[in-house]
């Protein structure tokens, strides 16, 4: 790999670009542009800094710098007191243009450095700030970013502030880092998206591409303690619908109501990853036994669904009693009172031996062969499924044992594990599709209104919105504003105005303008009575009448934080149009009886 030589300055010129569009196309050939640019050392590095991040999530070292300490260092560069940071920080809301003006000014601008910041240099410093731990750990954060800043330019100490607050304003996504290395080789874009689902890690990605081109990419696979990006399912409301996406016959499971995790094994050494893949190892020390005792094989990557359940009963608990498994102290005391049940249903990787391209069937019968059973560590419930009353039936089994619904999987020879992609290959089917819109939506939080009354001076209302996984953006769909307690309110207040946004965001489409604007990362559990055609909201817009989207009539939050996905796990615009034309099937249904 060469040597770094790209200036941070010119790094800065090309965030600027990016962050002065809002076009897709326009962001991917900007970064085609900064990559060519790149050596391949730098590569990887500028990957990472430009989605905000220094390693990928299941490293655990982030770059988050509370904003106080940040404010610290930029007193320390500009000699300006923290109050009239402070004060200038309320009235731009952006920490990072606060320093670009500060630093501005001929009288700051004198004592600083003139000596040229590099990326690779501004990157090892920021992996130190990350890195530090212990007593004096902060004053060396603040230390470090202020000798960073007294070399940067105004320019460069905006976005140095924003890196390590972790507010980057860019609006790139990782798949459009992916388009942008498919397009400066010249195609390529399956095999490096391929990559990227099976090791996690955009900057390996972008170093290997810029380093061996797509060929290199291609030969990315598993390997133990490196999470695969989860396949992911569609959904669907009967079983009519869902075994004619599947030729007639699938594999009906059930859906618990748990934390999936990816297990990776090694001898006796165990690893477990969240479906963001983030390394939640230590908050399961139960866990690590039961696969130490219960899988077989001497390497393995498997999934599974953790529940959790009451000691005196056996009864599986809802998914919010697992939450309190979350936690970074009184570990054990929490594992003895919220026990959890392993349920699994796939295998990656046996003994050397990659699964994913196996079918569904096959991979089921190798994790067969490596599981101990027990009773709380065992397969999921499953049968094989061909007419939709045996689904049904099925599926009311499995809400009667307490779960959500059901998964129905293809089993045909194409149901390979599609790892970071969401399809008809897996079809959620969940017991309150049955009804009318009782079923739950997983929602981002992409705006929000300021209340009235006792909610003066708080947020009161978020704009929700979906995912388009084809356009890479969020489409709103609805305002939700009731079934917030007031913690709920003063939490959405304090987590939401500290990432506030002056304009909309690049991957959001609203015709809606909210009071604030907000980067889509907050997943939240909305329920509804129906969906609806609105004049107002860009889900589905034009999909289904030429001048209007689809709703949620009368929202709910449910008091459901869903800090276990990501905004491109949420609920997509696909899934709410099947939704609203499922339930257009079963309105014509009621009128055809009446008629009768």
């Amino acid at each position: 790999m060469g040597e770094g030589r790209l200036d941070f300055s010119r790094l800065v010129s090309f965030y600027e670009r990016l962050e002065a569009t809002t076009k897709r196309l326009e962001m991917r050939d900007i970064l085609v542009e900064l990559f060519r640019e790149s050596e391949p050392g730098e590569a990887g590095k500028i990957a990472y800094l430009t989605l905000g991040e220094l390693y990928p999530p299941h490293t655990g070292v982030e770059l988050g710098m509370a904003e106080k300490l940040a404010i610290r260092a930029l007193r320390l560069v500009s000699g300006v007191d923290e109050q009239r940071v402070e004060e200038l920080l309320r009235k731009t809301g952006d920490l990072g243009l606060v320093a670009e003006q500060l630093l501005s000014s001929k009288k700051t601008q004198m004592t600083l450095s003139l000596e040229e910041l590099t990326v690779e240099k501004v990157y090892g410093q920021l992996e130190r700030i990350a890195r530090f731990a212990g007593e004096g750990a902060m004053e060396m954060k603040v230390k470090t970013l202020s000798g960073l800043l007294a070399q940067a330019s105004p320019k460069e100490a905006k976005y140095l502030i924003r890196l390590v607050t972790g507010k980057m304003r860019l609006g790139v996504a990782d798949m459009t880092i992916i388009d942008a290395l498919a397009a400066m080789s010249g195609g390529g874009k399956e095999e490096i998206e391929r990559a990227y689902n099976l090791c996690s890690d955009i900057g390996l990605v972008a170093s290997t591409v810029k380093s061996a081109g797509v060929e290199g990419a291609s030969r990315i696979g598993m390997r133990f303690g490196i999470p695969v990006r989860p396949m992911l399912a569609e959904r669907l409301t009967s079983a009519e619908e869902i075994l004619g996406k599947l030729d007639g016959t699938g594999f009906a499971e059930y859906k618990y109501d748990g934390e999936r995790m990816q297990i990776h094994k090694q001898n006796s050494h165990v690893l477990i990853f969240s479906r963001r893949q983030e390394n939640i190892t230590s908050q399961f020390p139960d866990v690590v036994e039961m696969c130490r005792r219960g899988l077989k094989a001497r390497e393995a990557i498997a999934e599974c669904e953790a529940v959790a359940y009451d000691p005196d009963t056996g009864d599986m608990l809802p998914f919010q009693e697992l939450m309190h498994r979350r936690r970074k102290y009184d570990i054990e005391k929490a594992a003895q009172l919220y026990p959890v049940s392993l349920f699994f249903f796939d295998a990656l990787y046996v003994d050397g031996q990659p699964l994913i391209d196996l079918p569904l069937l096959e991979r089921r019968k190798m994790l067969e062969s490596i599981l101990e059973p027990s009773e709380n560590f065992r397969l999921t419930e499953g049968i094989v499924v061909s007419d939709s009353e045996n689904l049904d039936k099925f599926m009311l089994k499995a809400v009667e044992a307490g779960c959500e619904g059901v998964i129905v999987k293809d089993i045909s020879p194409k149901s390979v594990y599609r790892a970071g992609a969401r399809g008809w290959l897996w079809i959620k089917y969940k017991r309150s599709y049955v009804s009318k819109l009782t079923d739950t939506l997983d929602l981002v939080v992409v705006g929000a209104f300021y209340g009235k009354g006792k909610r003066s001076g708080k947020i009161g209302t978020l704009l929700m919105a979906a995912y388009d996984e084809d356009a890479d953006v969020f489409k709103t769909v609805c305002k939700v504003g009731t079934g917030f307690k007031d913690e709920d309110l003063e939490h959405l207040t304090e987590t939401l105005t500290p990432i506030a946004l002056s304009r909309k965001p690049a991957r959001v489409e609203s015709i809606m303008e909210p009071d604030i604007w907000v980067r889509p990362e907050m997943v939240l559990e909305i329920v509804g009575d129906e969906i609806t055609l609105s004049p107002i909201h860009t889900c589905g817009w034009g999909a289904i009448r030429q001048d209007a989207g689809l709703a949620v009539r009368f929202p709910r939050f449910t008091g459901r934080y869903r800090e276990d996905k990501t905004p491109e796990d949420a609920t997509t615009v696909k899934e709410i149009m099947e939704m609203y034309k499922s339930q257009l099937k079963v309105i014509a249904s009621g009128e055809e009886s009446e008629a009768a």
